[in-house]
């Protein structure tokens, strides 16, 4: 698969390209060639990617005309004039919708585009799988040491044992889901077939609806004392940024393991930091950060019982394609026929935005 950006400016423009009612613009991030063949092959659509960086002015004209925005949800890979602000959206008069390329919102303003009347439309359950397997894979990465036998085969040392190297199994032991949405839910799955008892906290689901989910239903306080792994799947909001903080690792079990696939900034750092270089958790798995790549120096980086890769839990090659099939689909049935997106990010702004999208499509 090419990981080459469209060249800055380029057009696609649909076969019915010459009475173009709406036009899409995105940014020359990288995206799974399916999006622009979709869009592009779209009736009464105009497809534009801008450059983000070196053509300011080119990219402002395009999103000045544009009725969708397509943005990626990577906060770090996209600079921050480009970020769906209020400002954004006032130089934007234009605006339907604006669609992130994964299930996160982060580089979107959400509350400014429910103001402005403009739907916000997110990928959700696209890359589930994807996240739910590196989820496991970490976890089985810190509890049988994987990375430090890697290590240790590759240098020059010798003179260790298989027993310097043991581990311990994931069967038997307690997993801890905070959230247990798309992601959430295949980790569950995954952890009843590794011989695991699931727990799972979210605000969103009732005692009934986590058991269908293959999860018992604890409060936060019952699973940091009960689980052995606990693991991350929740958004990046109001009510989780900071939310596994020093108490809430002090809360945790002696000895157990914490992991995130989530967003950085739902745990604190130098909390976690704390919490196993005191030997109070016995590893951690990681592949959200604050700043993204952390920096080579970070304090988390330099702990043997760590396993840190750099925000790929959703990046396979599968779910890349399933998440710009997913976006496509939903902007060309949105212009189509102001078909409500089936992931729509903030619901209360439907009524307005619908009227919006109604009037756009009679023009």
């Amino acid at each position: 698969m090419s990981t080459a950006r469209p060249p800055e400016g380029a057009r696609h423009r649909s076969p019915q390209g010459a009475g173009s009612l709406f036009q899409v613009v995105r940014f020359n991030y990288w995206l799974d060639p399916a999006f622009d063949r979709i869009v592009g092959e779209a009736p009464g659509v105009l497809l534009q990617t801008c450059a983000m960086e070196g053509a300011d002015d080119a990219a402002w004209s395009a999103l000045a005309q544009a009725q969708v925005l397509q943005i990626t949800a990577a906060k770090d890979e996209l600079p921050r004039r480009w970020f769906v602000t209020a400002e954004l959206l006032a130089r934007c008069p234009q605006l339907l919708a604006v669609s992130s390329s994964g299930s996160g919102c982060d580089t979107i303003d959400i509350d400014a585009c429910t103001r402005a009347g403009v739907a916000v439309m997110n990928q959700a359950g696209g890359n589930a799988d994807s996240v739910a397997e590196m989820a496991l894979g970490l976890m089985l990465a810190v509890l049988r040491r994987i990375p430090e036998s890697n290590a240790l085969l590759r240098g020059q040392a010798r003179g260790f044992s298989r027993e310097d190297l043991m581990g311990h199994e994931l069967r038997g032991r307690t997993l801890g889901l905070m959230g247990v949405g798309e992601a959430g839910r295949r980790a569950a799955a995954l952890g009843r077939a590794f011989g695991m008892q699931v727990l799972g906290v979210d605000p969103a689901l009732d005692a009934a609806q986590m058991a269908a989910r293959g999860a018992e239903a604890v409060s936060l306080d019952e699973m940091l004392r009960r689980a052995d792994i606990v693991s991350l799947h929740c958004p990046r909001d109001a009510g989780t940024l900071g939310l596994m903080n020093a108490a809430a690792f002090a809360a945790m079990r002696p000895g157990s393991i914490f992991v995130s696939t989530a967003r950085g900034g739902i745990h604190d750092e130098a909390a976690l930091h704390a919490a196993l270089a005191s030997g109070h958790l016995g590893g951690a798995g990681l592949d959200v950060w604050d700043q993204e790549p952390p920096p080579a120096d970070h304090p988390l980086l330099q702990l043997p019982n760590v396993v840190a890769t750099f925000h790929t839990a959703g990046v396979t090659h599968e779910a890349r394609r399933n998440n710009a099939t997913l976006a496509a689909t939903q902007i060309v049935k949105l212009l189509a026929d102001g078909q409500r997106p089936e992931r729509l990010v903030n619901p209360d702004v439907w009524p307005r935005a619908s009227e919006r999208i109604a009037a756009a499509i009679r023009r």
